[in-house]
């Protein structure tokens, strides 16, 4: 039977998914886990659902989860059922257990997940929606889906979310969106508030149940879509930005794919790092920036932009690369002539690895012809002219030209 423990894991943790329906909505075989286990983990809510069962431990999740997950799991003997909400592999407590124990300790037995259910209460085909879950991360990974006609799905943190994705919107240009609040799905209490204008909702401070899902229909302006190129007044900046065309140039080289982590070096606005996190969900990047005022500015940028998650380093290459996450490509936008950044770049970089880095001044434009004729690639000069005023006349008006060394391991 699939999701029931065989004899080579007999270590294993049974993660059982429960509805807000509770005990009731389990199958025989969950209820059967559940009755026959020494220990049952789980939030309290969840635990709150179960009946009785003399001898049983019944242990609520550490907090912070990660940071006590281990010890917690390290003290256990038995039988160990875990309980999650729905499906525990959509932004549940299996996917947590599976990094920290591995896929050969875990089983799984899924209810229907509350995205289901949401879905069949809107009449929202799959693929017609975005799903997002905010349950112990930023409502700001909610900008990152934000476009006229987008469907998404708000998995929420508790009864306080829509409210906090009804602000997101209002302040994004999304005021005319129309948001339906369903709460305690799968059960006899289930609710369904909307839809309402998330104008009308902001400031409306009435009850709503902890367990909700938000579901958006958006209605507001193109903000910018996923590929490269956001209009450089997108970003935050003091001048220090990789200006749109040469952005676009560079991160078609770097080329963002599913799961990547990109080191964004002397950041500026954090253009670079934003627009590679927002090629995709699983992209993950770094922004290191000596300035402080950069710093806290790359921040904003990435929280108003949907990528929350940029993590943002302030200090110095070279010596700020120490330590940090491994990269599948590598940006340098500033500080390519001092001792070490490029080698630094270079050594860190995973096999397949892609390395840019642009210049503008002729001791960087040397330094890339060196790097060129040692080590190949592309060496590239990127001119870009716009449209200006030439008193009563128009011309075009030259940027800096900047020199572009791209490099792939």
């Amino acid at each position: 039977m699939p999701g029931t423990p065989h004899p080579s894991t007999a270590a294993t943790i049974i993660v059982i998914g429960i509805g807000a329906d509770g005990w009731s909505g389990l199958s025989d075989e969950s209820r059967h886990h559940v009755s026959r286990a020494s220990v049952v983990l789980g939030g309290p809510r969840h635990l709150a659902l179960l009946p009785e069962v003399a001898g049983q431990r019944r242990l609520p999740w550490p907090r912070p989860l990660r940071a006590g997950l281990r010890e917690l799991l390290a003290g256990l003997e038995g039988a160990v059922v875990a309980l999650a909400s729905g499906d525990p592999m959509v932004s549940g407590i299996g996917s947590t257990l599976v990094d920290a124990l591995g896929p050969d300790r875990v089983v799984v037995v899924p209810a229907v997940s509350s995205v289901a259910l949401a879905r069949a209460e809107m009449r929202w085909p799959a693929e017609s929606h975005a799903t997002v879950s905010v349950v112990g991360r930023d409502v700001s990974l909610v900008r990152r889906q934000l476009a006229p006609g987008r469907r998404i799905l708000v998995l929420s943190a508790d009864e306080h979310t829509p409210f906090q994705v009804a602000r997101l919107l209002v302040d994004a240009g999304y005021a005319r969106s129309l948001v339906t609040v369903l709460g305690d799905l799968g059960s006899e209490r289930s609710t369904v508030v909307g839809p309402r204008a998330a104008a009308g909702l902001v400031d409306d401070h009435g009850d709503l149940p902890r367990l909700n899902v938000v579901a958006v229909d958006c209605v507001g302006p193109h903000l910018g879509g996923w590929v490269a190129g956001l209009p450089d007044d997108a970003f935050e900046h003091d001048g220090q930005l990789t200006k749109r065309d040469l952005r676009a140039s560079a991160l078609a080289r770097i080329a963002p794919a599913p799961g990547e982590h990109l080191w964004d070096v002397g950041a500026g606005a954090g253009s670079v790092a934003i627009e590679w996190m927002r090629a995709d969900p699983t992209c993950t990047a770094t922004a290191v920036e000596a300035d402080a005022e950069r710093v806290a500015r790359i921040t904003r940028n990435a929280s108003r932009l949907g990528v929350p998650g940029l993590q943002v380093v302030h200090g110095t290459a070279p010596e700020a690369l120490a330590g940090l996450p491994a990269p599948d490509a590598v940006f340098v936008g500033g500080g390519a002539t001092r001792a070490g950044v490029v080698d630094s770049a270079m050594a860190a970089l995973r096999p397949g690895g892609r390395l840019v880095v642009h210049g503008v001044t002729l001791e960087t434009e040397r330094l890339l012809a060196v790097l060129y004729a040692e080590h190949g690639g592309e060496l590239t000069r990127l001119g870009v002219e716009s449209v200006a005023p030439i008193g009563s006349f128009t011309g075009w008006a030259p940027a800096r030209t900047v020199t572009q060394w791209a490099l792939m391991r």
